[in-house]
């Protein structure tokens, strides 16, 4: 009698324990509210360098569902086409969000191109150089029926670039012990071309000039902080 209510009495402590210390590991402060609010719309220019703005497309309408999740992720999205002076095409997607806990994560576009109807038939990790550092990013190519979009894509969360689901996981539980809800940004370009290659090499260099185009603040909640 006397060992059940000795073990009853140590299970009720692990469970007050751990409680309290789920408690003090569960984050607090949101790193949103820590610094200057990024209004894409303003901080990514509509010309720069060789590109502007292409007004005369009309972006594609996303699923109701699709949109209603990203509603729920997204504090903040911003699309375009882009057009350049021999007629070549990117198309920008930027979201934001300013929790990027669990339940909150970024949606990834091989998940949001696979619910729109498109079969991807590539998903690599890779690297991006620009002037300002080599960025780790995924490529993709997306295909539906004649329209082949190829597509280079990476995420932040807080003030780190993330390669993959596994680096991606590290940084917010880094910031979780911190006692910080980091914030993530997803950055996509593509471009129709049945050219891999080509479209990538274009990809690139429209994601350097977009990046000298803005300023050092967007900037770095753009690509993050790393060593070039």
């Amino acid at each position: 009698m006397k060992k059940t209510i000795v073990i009853s009495l140590l299970i009720g402590a692990v469970m007050v324990s751990a409680a309290g210390a789920t408690k003090i590991l569960t984050p607090t402060v949101k790193m949103a509210d820590l610094q200057d609010k990024l209004n894409l719309a303003t901080a990514i220019p509509e010309q720069f360098d060789e590109w502007k703005v292409d007004t005369s497309i009309i972006p594609l309408q996303v699923d109701p569902d699709v949109q209603a999740k990203l509603d729920k992720i997204y504090n903040q999205t911003l699309s375009r086409t882009y057009v350049n002076t021999r007629g070549e095409r990117i198309m920008l997607s930027i979201a934001y969000g300013g929790d990027q806990s669990d339940n909150m994560g970024v949606h990834k576009p091989e998940v949001c191109y696979g619910a729109q109807g498109f079969e991807v038939t590539k998903n690599i990790g890779t690297t991006l150089a620009t002037d300002f550092g080599t960025l780790p990013v995924r490529r993709l190519r997306a295909v539906n029926g004649s329209r082949i979009e190829p597509i280079t894509y990476w995420i932040t969360i807080g003030k780190s670039i993330v390669a993959s689901q596994g680096s991606q996981r590290l940084a917010l539980l880094r910031y979780g012990l911190s006692g910080t809800v980091a914030d993530g940004m997803l950055v996509r370009v593509s471009s129709i071309d049945s050219n891999d290659e080509a479209a990538y090499t274009l990809q690139q260099r429209f994601v350097n000039s977009m990046l000298h185009a803005i300023s050092e603040k967007a900037r770095i909640r753009l690509i993050g902080v790393f060593s070039a």
